[in-house]
């Protein structure tokens, strides 16, 4: 029996008798259109149900009928032989314990056998962040005097306009005030429209996962990076594929998070500051937000969290950071 790696999720999917391929489109069309599940969730989840279903088919399985917990467990016990870390195999229970769900409110099982299915619990580590004054040499200074080079999300040779208040330098500068300013997700930056900006009360409108949505509140500085992009910066990329896309690429397309991520690199590197992500930059904002006094139910309106229990990692950094202060200062520590 072979590694679930040695083929592909489209290849397991063709093989799978009839009852248990036609199970699974319809799981999938079902997190679409019903849970209103990203793209990227859904490829997530039918990624590991056409898995689990594949080495229920190799057990003599041919409908949803005839899953039970053994076949669950086999089947996650298989990944753990195969090297699956923890984090993965909660996942992939998860997306099993969704589809057997599923499956026995649309009447295709008569039991629910995911009910019994543990899962391991992943190691949950603390998120990187940036100390307040790190992440202040992190953000430009506004005037284009940062830096006079190619912005790195390009390519070389694009029409970038790389002068030190070209548009992809006013871009740059957004990206990452808004990033830190409002904790949102990259893929949350990418998606937003002109029409999700209200310049007057200084908020943005975000679309969040499971098509959440939530309004964010943003500072003067983001303000102003806003204002110059819209100003001197969009209006120089902007072409008839652009749309409603706040933040273009620099042939107009929508931004893409690629090019987010070499943004915020970059600007790590040339700030020589710790390396950073995106989404350590959410971490950073959340952990200041809370540091700063914010209460733990307001950090989790703005950062889009279905559950506390996100929110309430932040609380750990705050606290590893006071415990270090303390061991370095105090002198009985």
């Amino acid at each position: 029996m072979s590694d679930d790696g040695s083929r592909g999720t489209a290849a397991r999917h063709a093989e799978l008798p009839s009852g248990l391929r036609d199970a699974v489109d319809a799981f999938a069309r079902h997190l679409a259109l019903v849970d209103n599940r990203s793209a990227h969730t859904v490829r997530a989840y039918v990624g590991d149900v056409v898995s689990l279903l594949d080495h229920a088919a190799r057990m003599g399985v041919h409908s949803p009928a005839g899953l039970d917990i053994t076949v669950l467990r086999s089947w996650l016990a298989r990944q753990r032989t195969f090297g699956a870390a923890r984090a993965t195999l909660a996942r992939r229970a998860a997306a099993a314990r969704a589809f057997s769900g599923w499956a026995h409110r649309t009447g295709l099982t008569s039991a629910d056998p995911g009910a019994a299915l543990a899962s391991p619990r992943p190691h949950r580590t603390l998120p990187a962040v940036l100390r307040v004054e790190r992440a202040a040499q992190l953000m430009p200074d506004g005037d284009g005097s940062d830096s006079e080079a190619q912005p790195a999300g390009e390519q070389a040779g694009e029409p970038t306009g790389t002068g030190p208040d070209g548009p992809l330098r006013l871009r740059d500068r957004l990206v990452l005030e808004l990033l830190y300013a409002t904790g949102v997700r990259v893929s949350e930056l990418c998606g937003l429209d002109l029409a999700d900006l209200d310049p007057g009360r200084r908020v943005l409108r975000v679309l969040g996962k499971g098509g959440r949505e939530r309004t964010v509140p943003y500072g003067v500085p983001a303000g102003a990076a806003i204002h110059d992009w819209l100003a001197r910066g969009r209006p120089a990329l902007a072409s008839p594929h652009s749309g409603e896309a706040l933040l273009l690429g620099a042939k107009g397309g929508r931004l893409q998070a690629t090019v987010v991520r070499r943004i915020v690199a970059a600007a790590a590197r040339d700030a020589g500051v710790p390396r950073v992500t995106p989404h350590g930059l959410r971490h950073s904002a959340a952990t200041h937000l809370l540091e700063g006094g914010a209460d733990l139910r307001s950090v989790q309106e703005l950062l889009g969290h279905a559950s506390l229990a996100s929110t309430q990692l932040y609380t750990h950094v705050s606290v590893e950071r006071l415990r270090a202060a303390y061991r370095q200062a105090h002198p009985r520590a």
